[in-house]
């Protein structure tokens, strides 16, 4: 059946009613066992009978409704040159966004979601500050065919009839690269974290009336791990170190088994594609997302790697595109790779690594020794507040130590520092412990701007400025002659580029 020019409003799926209520209920269930146990503590039991029980069946049964009002007062439209959005229960709140302003549609699919077949729609309109929106849930099927048809009707000028069967067309979907879970679990090795340790910190010191002993008490822990006999405590300095082994231990593997949880969890089944459309990346475990990175949007490639991982060869890479990824422009389109295996999806975003004849240059060895001495009449000041006040030993250390580190982090920085340009593109590379490489299509920037202190004025130098919409590409400390010529041709290849002409996969310059 064929459909107007706008469709009728419409809710979303009756079982986002069902997700809704089950993610409210879960949110009460911490609440929930914290009071029965403080009631059970001070053994009132006909308390938790006659008045708990009750209690927690109204402020269930009142999320439940409150879930089904917002769903039935939820309707969406999508017409002819933009997409409407009403909801609120007792104040209304109409919303409409013009398919010029979608810059790409997502698909995302949370656990309790994706148990339901359902997925969430986000319309990214590049404005940041939370301001995309977003319709919970639809199915996947009905997910793909909106996705397809705003996408179409923000590419044509002229407005097109869709059908109400319209299914999403078959893409030609070639593969660029996919993680193993053998991969995945190498990736998650490197992901080192203690977040479950702050998380386990945090609750235990909010509800540590639970615990039979207090927990930042060590002589407490001691006596728990030692057991009834005491044993461990006999061993004197012994056990202290056995103890501190134990801790250290303890720590380490959390880190390791939370890094790779995290990342099983977020890259599982990592797949990434070229389309008609783009770039398409489907990735998580518990999550589920669907991105598709327009090629024509992107304005930057930013490759990065760790002090440890750079050891082992392991890189990402990341696309700095027009369009938001939850809440950042930074695209991350490889993960955790090897540059064997980025360099086709460079290739893919029509952009190129540096060439090894790109003439590599550094900052100024003025600005690198200006910044040394800036910092170095910071600490002696605060040597001298530490000497007056008699402390002799820290004013020392401040001195010798922290002048010596400050020295060092500025020769690394010009040691590993550099910038080049060529015919279409900008480089920048920065960082000694993670290392960082930015690529630029100099026609893609925003912006250029030369900065100068008064510093930098007197020693003739400046920094150069350019502006991307996944934030700011900079070159610090290079000569002001240099800065004017790269500046120059930069805003040349700016003069160029067409946007008006920019279309589906390709860029027509003027």
């Amino acid at each position: 059946m064929k459909e107007t020019v706008a469709d009728a409003p419409r809710r979303t799926d009756p079982r986002t009613f069902a997700v809704r209520a089950v993610s409210m209920l879960s949110q009460l269930a911490l609440p929930i066992v914290v009071g029965g146990f403080a009631i059970l503590e001070d053994g009132e039991l006909e308390d938790l009978i006659l008045y708990f029980l009750p209690l927690i069946l109204v402020v269930a049964s009142a999320n439940i409704l409150i879930a089904y009002l917002r769903w039935l007062r939820l309707t969406y439209t999508v017409g002819e040159s933009d997409i409407r959005v009403e909801s609120g229960l007792l104040s209304r709140e109409a919303r409409s966004v013009p398919y010029e302003r979608i810059q790409d549609v997502s698909l995302e699919q949370k656990l309790i979601p994706r148990l339901f077949g359902l997925v969430e729609v986000r319309f990214e309109t590049g404005a940041g500050g939370g301001d995309d929106l977003a319709l919970s849930y639809l199915p996947e099927s009905e997910g793909e065919r909106l996705r397809e048809l705003v996408r179409i009707r923000r590419e044509v000028a002229a407005p097109i009839a869709a059908r109400e069967d319209a299914s999403v067309p078959a893409e030609s979907a070639k593969l660029l690269f996919a993680m193993s879970p053998k991969r995945v679990v190498t990736f998650g090795l490197f992901e080192f974290s203690l977040a479950v340790v702050a998380v386990v910190g945090g609750l235990a010191g909010q509800f540590d009336f639970l615990l039979p002993f207090e927990i930042w008490n060590w002589k407490a822990w001691r006596e728990q791990l030692a057991g009834p006999e005491q044993w461990l405590a006999g061993l004197g300095f012994l056990a202290q170190v056995i103890g501190g082994v134990f801790i250290v231990g303890s720590l380490l593997v959390i880190g390791v088994v939370t890094g790779v949880v995290r990342t099983a969890l977020r890259e599982w089944n990592f797949r990434l594609e070229r389309t008609d459309k783009g770039l398409r990346r489907r990735r998580g475990l518990l999550t589920r997302t669907d991105l598709v990175m327009p090629v024509h949007r992107v304005q930057a490639l930013r490759i990065g790697t760790g002090f440890v991982r750079r050891l082992f060869g392991w890189h990402s890479l990341k696309l700095v595109s027009l369009a938001g990824d939850s809440g950042s422009a930074n695209h991350e389109a490889v993960p955790f790779a090897d540059m064997d295996e980025i360099a086709p999806v460079v290739a893919e975003t029509g952009f190129a690594l540096p060439a090894k004849t790109v003439g590599w240059r550094y900052a100024m060895p003025a600005y690198r020794i200006d910044n040394f001495l800036v910092g170095f009449a910071l600490t002696l000041v605060t040597s001298a507040v530490a000497l007056a006040l008699g402390r002799f030993d820290v004013a020392l250390l401040l001195v010798f130590i922290g002048g010596g580190w400050m020295a060092l982090q500025e020769y690394l920085a010009w040691r590993w520092g550099r910038h080049a340009i060529d015919a279409e593109q900008l480089y920048t590379r920065r960082g000694w412990f993670a290392p960082d490489l930015a690529i630029a299509s100099r026609g893609k920037l925003q912006s250029v701007e030369i900065v100068r202190n008064p510093l930098a004025r007197m020693r003739g130098y400046a920094d150069l400025r350019f502006g991307l919409a996944g934030g700011r590409l900079s070159i610090r400390g290079i000569p002001l002659v240099e800065a004017r010529r790269i500046r120059d041709a930069v805003l040349d290849s700016m003069a160029e580029q067409d946007f008006s002409e920019i279309v589906e996969g390709q860029t027509v310059r003027a």
